[in-house]
């Protein structure tokens, strides 16, 4: 029978063990760095050109089953819902789990309740699930996760959830922020841009709620605006912008509030005389706006916490509490 060149065999721990000439004990004590196993350094090195050569890769799998748990920080996210705070921040905590010894995965499916997600979540036996959008997180499924092994279980969310390491953040608060500001500006009708882009929806509608509830103690409106992030989107809501009465905008964050201002202007709608514009998140693109673009900034904890405290979590069982995600009013020009 002539040999399938197309779909090759999987290389094992034994075919390195062979090519060696050690023991698949020894091979297994190599390359998942065993504690506690003297191997030379000889040895070692023969083991490493072998696995090199072979182009093996452990499996991850098994290699949970063999210590109890996995490496794997699990992160529930829609990729869409991910933007460039985030996206950045991220980035960071990748580097500093992995200074831990874990790997960071991104888990964008879509589920109709917080215990079906949980089962999803637990398939993959994470050592850690981090929720950036917790609000959804319950006991029960802590409780779930907790029984398949995970250990680290931490979550950014309005309120405290049992079973869980929480770190407070409250979208309301940012939308509450922008709209103090716009009505100490003397603006009374509030447009609030709620993004089509899945994933947002969970952010948006909090904020949009946290406008609202500071506009109904003022003599002030607030409207729902959707928009997508593309530049048909923006131009379209902003070619009927003169009907919708408005004379602010909280832009959700600073990419919509950028993409906005410039349709806004391009239908000869002055900003801020005519509309005043606040975005989130205080990227570097809102300063070079022009006007200037004022913004929430987030202060978020720093990844390095973040990662000490999921390692502390999974280690030990228990961490010290994380300070609460602010929202600052950084104003500029555009309002």
């Amino acid at each position: 029978m002539p040999k399938d060149t197309t779909n090759p065999a999987p290389v094992t721990s034994a075919d390195v063990a062979r090519l060696a000439g050690v023991s698949r004990a020894t091979v297994s004590f190599v390359l998942n760095d065993t504690q506690g196993h003297r191997v030379s350094d000889t040895t070692r090195a023969r083991v490493l050109d072998a696995a090199k050569q072979l182009g093996y890769v452990p499996h991850a799998a098994a290699r949970s089953l063999r210590a109890g748990r996995s490496n794997l920080v699990l992160v529930p996210s829609a990729v869409s819902a991910i933007g460039r705070l985030v996206s950045e921040w991220l980035d960071d905590l990748h580097s500093e789990l992995d200074r831990h010894g874990y790997t960071v995965v991104l888990h964008a499916g879509r589920f109709p309740d917080p215990v079906t997600a949980a089962r999803a979540w637990a398939e993959l036996r994470p050592a850690a699930v981090l929720a950036l959008d917790g609000n959804r997180f319950t006991a029960q499924a802590a409780d779930i996760l907790r029984r398949a092994g995970a250990r680290g279980l931490l979550a950014f969310a309005a309120q405290p959830v049992e079973g869980i390491h929480t770190v407070m953040f409250d979208d309301t608060r940012i939308g509450a922020v922008a709209a103090e500001h716009l009505i100490a500006r003397g603006r009374r009708g509030i447009g609030v841009v709620m993004p089509q882009e899945r994933g947002l929806d969970a952010f948006a509608r909090p904020r949009l709620a946290g406008a609202q509830g500071v506009a109904a103690r003022h003599m002030a409106t607030v409207t729902a605006v959707e928009m997508a992030y593309s530049l048909e989107s923006a131009a379209e809501l902003a070619k009927r912008w003169h009907g919708l009465g408005l004379d602010a905008v909280f832009a959700y964050n600073d990419e919509y509030a950028a993409l906005l201002m410039h349709a806004l202007q391009d239908e000869g709608i002055a900003i801020p005389e005519d509309v005043a514009v606040v975005g989130s998140d205080d990227l570097v693109l809102s300063a070079l706006q022009r006007p200037p673009l004022t913004t929430i900034r987030l202060d978020l904890p720093r990844a390095a916490r973040i990662a000490d405290t999921l390692h502390e979590l999974i280690e030990h069982g228990t961490a010290p509490p994380v300070p609460g995600v602010e929202a600052v009013l950084v104003h500029r020009k555009s309002s």
